[in-house]
């Protein structure tokens, strides 16, 4: 298991920050936008009509309370 500065166990939330800014530090926007890409590639083959209308329906439920 890694340790933070303090010698300490790190917590899964800690690990995974740290590793997210070493990413952010050796990758630019194209990476993120590739692999955004790829990933909704995969969803849209395992996933159905149904799926992206639900997505749709809690995302506008959202806006709408935000909105008012």
């Amino acid at each position: 298991m890694a340790t933070n500065k303090k010698n300490e166990k790190m917590s899964r939330e800690e690990a995974g920050r740290k590793g997210g800014k070493a990413t952010s530090k050796n990758h630019d926007k194209e990476f993120y936008q590739e692999i955004g890409e790829k990933g909704g590639e995969a969803t849209s083959k395992n996933q159905g009509k149904e799926f992206y209308e639900e997505i749709g329906k809690k995302g506008g439920r959202s806006s709408s309370q935000r909105n008012n």
